[in-house]
This record gives C-alpha cells, sequence and structure tokens, in this order.
C-alpha cells in the first residue's frame, strides 16, 4: 500500500530580521519503505501570522519589538524606492 505522510523537518531562523523558515517533507512510503520525499518551505517574518503555538513561540522569541520597528522601517524604505534594504 502507498502511502503519503507530511512532516516539519527543518525549522530555521535566519537574517537579520530572525526570518523563521519552516521545511516540511512529503514523504512517499510503499508498505512502510520510504520511496521519495519533496520539500516546500514558508517563512514566517515579522509581520506575519504564525500557523501554530510552535511557530508563535518562536516568533514571541526572536521578533521583538526592536526586530520589528528595524523590519518596518527597511520596507518602508524598499516601497519609497531605494532597491538595497
Amino acid at each position: 500500500m502507498i502511502t503519503e505522510r507530511i512532516e516539519t523537518d527543518k525549522i530555521e531562523i535566519v537574517g537579520p530580521y530572525k526570518q523563521i523558515q519552516i521545511r516540511t517533507a512529503s514523504v512517499l512510503e510503499r508498505d512502510g519503505a520510504e520511496m521519495g520525499r519533496t520539500y516546500s518551505r514558508v517563512v514566517v517574518g515579522p509581520l506575519d501570522e504564525a500557523p501554530d503555538a510552535e511557530i508563535q513561540a518562536l516568533k514571541d522569541l526572536y521578533h521583538t519589538q526592536e526586530v520589528i520597528d528595524a523590519y518596518t522601517s527597511t520596507m518602508a524604505t524598499v516601497s519609497m524606492g531605494s532597491t538595497s534594504p
């Protein structure tokens, strides 16, 4: 029998604005033996909502008001025409 399961296999905090990268794997198995896997990634930034309680806990830890303010300031500068954040 072929089954598919989805697992979160990696969570990383990257960059100056502490972006939270969440990688999920879709794993195909036949009779319990892995046949293959594909990956997808979602990035949660300082102004984004958390998809679950685990990511919310990371947002509470890393997305401090200082990080949020710096991110907001940079995004305002970029939207006014500057090309480098």
